[in-house]
């Protein structure tokens, strides 16, 4: 049995290993044996996205949990950043959301949360992927435990949404939100027009299979065309357990990631809320994200792809602000993780207070000419024992000096290889692009 966790918890194909039933109930198992109870019972949520393997995920760690002794709270269909929320304001030792973020129906995994509401560190991690694989507990399981359905408890997380940008009155802004049949159909819709604004909506229907299907954070040319057709101020899609998002301004073009997050940075900076003078991105930002921030006085550190990873930097830097070009935005005064909906709150509050769209707040930064190609693989071996491709690699660096950069890696949740090209030259993108693949292709396509 390989390693189990990804840049993002457990995922795969939902009914093969390792997102089976039998795994999702040692999970629960694994899960009770390093939460700390200090003799009381362990309370551990589950929360799950709307494919229609969630159900079967959810009772196998009802199972593992139970028969460990523990009090499994069944959340329903929420999002993963309600999840994170509600451990630590319900007070519960750990949690699960069955998700698989993005990807299409048929795949689903396992995030795990403390009872602090972060995702595990390393270390605890790996303690718990070492009790999946080994499967040798010293809590052996002796029932006892018991389960509960919870249903209204998103009813806080709500709350909290509101509370995030002081309740502001969004009456008078119109906004597309398309949920993309996911886990943030119902609570999307519902917390902006509480505020006040006119929603039009879009992938609110789930039926299990139609999550991410044409829809959602990944098809955000969908929200767009409504925006044009509805007059809307703004579009927002979500992906399938709504912890990232894309936006769309009044022109229906889609807002690129690092755009967003300059603007989010330079707004929290102006309102004196942007502690350090520094945000967190990720290796995968716009070396134009790095040129605008540092004509604002404001410092990009960059980290490796995850949330995660942005996350842990933020925490041990002590910044408030950080997040990814694929739409994870943390605003980690509000919460501890990624989180679409509160990041679209973010967006339009400062939309409205400054009087100006989304496309006019980002026009503060221009991005260099980019790439992003995603290959398939037949194997994912260490990329320096590619010779092919380290010398390609050597060979791009010395031309690019300063103008551009390459980055090269594998997926974590796929069998790919992302292959990122910049530079201030849009030629040498394509050029350097079709090298790199072809050199791919021929090592290990």
């Amino acid at each position: 049995m390989g390693r189990l966790f990804g840049t993002d918890g457990i995922r795969g194909r939902a009914g093969q290993h390792p997102v089976t039933r039998a795994m999702a109930e040692r999970l629960g198992q694994a899960v009770v044996e390093i939460s700390h109870g200090n003799g009381v019972l362990n309370t551990v949520l589950i929360g799950r996205d709307s494919r229609e393997s969630g159900e079967e995920l959810e009772q196998g760690l009802v199972d593992g949990l139970v028969a460990s002794g523990a009090h499994a709270v069944r959340l329903g269909v929420v999002p993963t950043p309600a999840v994170a929320y509600l451990v630590k304001e319900l007070g519960a030792s750990a949690a699960v959301m069955l998700t698989a973020s993005h990807n299409p129906f048929e795949d689903n995994g396992m995030k795990v949360f403390g009872g602090d509401g972060f995702k595990l560190p390393a270390a605890v991690e790996a303690n718990l992927e070492e009790l999946l694989i080994s499967g040798e507990y010293r809590k052996k399981p002796s029932g006892g435990g018991k389960v509960e359905d919870c249903p209204r408890a998103v009813d806080r997380y709500v709350e909290s949404l509101k509370a995030a940008i002081g309740g502001m009155d969004l009456g008078g802004m119109k906004v597309v939100l398309d949920a993309g049949n996911g886990s943030g159909f119902e609570v999307g819709p519902r917390v902006f027009r509480e505020l006040g604004a006119e929603v039009i909506e879009i992938g609110v229907e789930p039926n299990g299979r139609n999550i991410n299907d044409g829809c959602g954070s990944l098809y955000g040319e969908v929200a767009g065309r409504a925006v044009l057709a509805h007059g809307a101020d703004l579009g927002i899609s979500l992906d399938g357990d709504a912890d990232r998002l894309t936006l769309t301004g009044v022109d229906g073009q889609v807002v690129s990631g690092d755009r967003v997050l300059a603007v989010c940075a330079l707004a929290l900076k102006r309102e004196g809320k942007l502690r350090g003078d520094a945000m967190v991105a990720t290796v995968m930002s716009n070396l134009g994200l790095d040129e605008a921030m540092r004509a604002n006085g404001i410092s990009v550190i960059r980290v490796g792809v995850g949330d995660k990873q942005v996350l842990e930097r933020m925490h041990t830097e002590g910044l408030c602000f950080g997040g990814e070009n694929s739409g994870h935005l943390i605003f980690s005064d509000h919460s501890t993780t990624g989180d679409g909906i509160m990041s679209a709150l973010q967006i339009c509050r400062m939309m409205k207070g400054s009087g100006r769209t989304l496309a006019e707040l980002a026009g503060v930064m221009r991005e260099y000419p980019s790439t992003l190609l995603n290959l398939p693989v037949r194997e994912k071996p260490p990329l320096e024992e590619l010779p092919g491709l380290q010398a390609m690699i050597a060979e791009a660096e010395s031309a690019f000096g300063n103008g551009g950069r390459q980055l090269i890696r594998y997926s974590g949740t796929e069998n790919k290889i992302r292959v990122l090209v910049e530079h201030k030259d849009a030629a040498e993108v394509d050029s350097w692009i079709r090298k790199f693949s072809e050199v791919i292709k021929k090592e290990i396509g």
